[in-house]
């Protein structure tokens, strides 16, 4: 089959390998569509992976060829999403279905091979199959959707009111989607933060005014959203960027007793600065971290969550992909998001032949 390779930093080639054979309750997916994630940016061409070689990629969907030993022989042919972090099902956060805070992970994409291939093995278990409705490239972007959902079910407890003021800073992926969710769970009173005329586009798409965005082009953030909400901050603050600054924005910029939300991977070391410290304590904030999704096969879990609205029509993720191309192009969809050489928001590659 055809895969890409990582064989270590910056050494990534399109080869021919031996498909993969499912192992005991492990089944073969076809691999139909798969989404390069800001992560896998790093993990090629800065830090390498746990183990090389090894086949990155971890947004994927596609169809089930073969089942191993075990597992249920009802998946061949089925059409699947796939949960990608493998959990070791032994350790306390295990035990209590904390699956996506497990001590002792796999993680298809970066701690074994994943979907920037033809073909992939996949445990049974982390098997989501897909409604006909639900397009594989809808699919491949439900583990980024399940992520957004996870932040935003951190940081807003059910019974929270509707019109609570709300801010989302960095709009990739993960902030788009946050601000899509967001206004599809009834969250109005929204003001997102971006750096690109693109992005505000791609917000306004959402559902968010125009008159909400902000893009970096006069002032501050901080100073424009003081100031849009009458000197108060907001309740919630989901910081998607992963800065020092726009950190120490977020607790500026958070009402007394509100939550920050950090959503966002960190670029660099994270050094909190003594006056910031002081606004944490003095305004009572609660800062909250938030990594992965829960997958536990039921209804309430952020993939079902997820999946539910893509089956009713409710959520257009696909309006964020912004390149369509083919496995084997997958080098210029790195390149792309690596050297940013064209504008982009999701970059998908697609497999037409198996």
């Amino acid at each position: 089959m055809k895969a890409w390779v990582l064989h270590g930093v910056n050494n990534i080639h399109c080869e021919k390998v031996e498909k993969p054979l499912p192992a005991e309750n492990e089944v073969l997916v076809g691999v139909k569509a798969v989404g390069i994630c800001g992560s896998d940016i790093p993990r090629i061409y800065k830090t390498g992976a746990h183990v090389h070689p090894l086949i990155p990629g971890h947004e994927f969907s596609g169809w089930v060829t073969e089942v191993g030993e075990g597992a249920d022989a009802m998946w061949l042919g089925k059409r699947v999403g796939i949960f990608p972090l493998i959990p070791c099902r032994k350790c306390t956060a295990c035990q209590k279905r904390h699956y996506e805070l497990c001590r002792g992970y796999s993680y298809l994409g970066s701690r074994r091979d994943g979907g920037f291939a033809e073909y992939v093995a996949v445990p049974e278990w982390n098997l989501i199959e897909l409604p006909d409705n639900v397009t594989y490239e809808q699919a491949a972007m439900m583990e980024p959707m399940a992520v957004a959902v996870h932040a935003m079910r951190s940081a807003l407890l059910s019974g929270c009111r509707k019109d609570m003021s709300i801010a989302v800073c960095g709009l990739g992926t993960i902030g788009l989607l946050l601000v899509m969710l967001l206004r599809e769970a009834g969250y109005e009173n929204l003001y997102a933060a971006g750096n690109k005329a693109f992005q505000k586009d791609m917000a306004v798409k959402t559902g968010i005014s125009a008159e909400r965005f902000y893009d970096n082009h006069n002032g501050t953030f901080q100073d424009w959203l003081m100031e849009q909400t009458d000197g108060e901050g907001v309740q919630v603050f989901f910081e998607c960027v992963g800065k020092n600054e726009t950190v120490s924005a977020a607790v500026s910029c958070t009402a007394p007793n509100g939550t920050v939300q950090l959503v966002g991977n960190p670029f660099s070391d994270m050094l909190l600065e003594k006056d910031t410290y002081w606004k944490i304590l003095r305004n009572q904030l609660m800062i909250k971290g938030s990594w992965n999704s829960s997958f536990m096969h039921e209804s309430d879990d952020d993939w079902n969550y997820v999946l539910e609205r893509l089956k009713n029509g409710r959520l257009f993720p696909e309006q964020f992909i912004t390149h369509l191309i083919s496995l084997e192009e997958l080098d210029r969809g790195l390149l792309i998001m690596r050297d940013k050489i064209e504008e982009y928001i999701k970059v998908m590659c697609i497999c037409k032949d198996i």
